[in-house]
């Protein structure tokens, strides 16, 4: 019986490089959002609202989403909330949680 084909391995630099390390703040590049997108039509991927928005705009929305979502994901890994290198800690600061 032939194996199955793994899932190709997520990297930061190089060749397939489509997500942000973690000192960059972790995420999905640009590159990689446009990447994924070609991958599946009709998805709505969209990279991380960095900048400054206005309260109650659909960015606002967007990133309050976030903040609360990955707020249950502090909760779920506590190892993750307490190390302030972690992914989820970094991703959070670019997000401005």
């Amino acid at each position: 019986m032939p194996r199955k084909k793994e899932n190709p391995i997520r990297r930061t630099t190089g060749k397939g490089g489509n997500y942000r390390p973690t000192k960059q703040g972790a995420g999905m590049t640009k590159k990689g959002v446009a990447a994924y997108r070609r991958k599946n039509p009709g998805s709505k991927l969209k990279t991380a609202v960095t900048g400054k928005v206005k309260p109650g705009s659909k960015a606002a929305k967007r990133r309050k989403s976030f903040c609360a979502r990955s707020a249950g994901q502090m909760k779920k890994f506590p190892k993750a909330a307490k190390d302030p290198n972690s992914r989820l800690r970094q991703a959070r600061r670019r997000w401005k949680c």
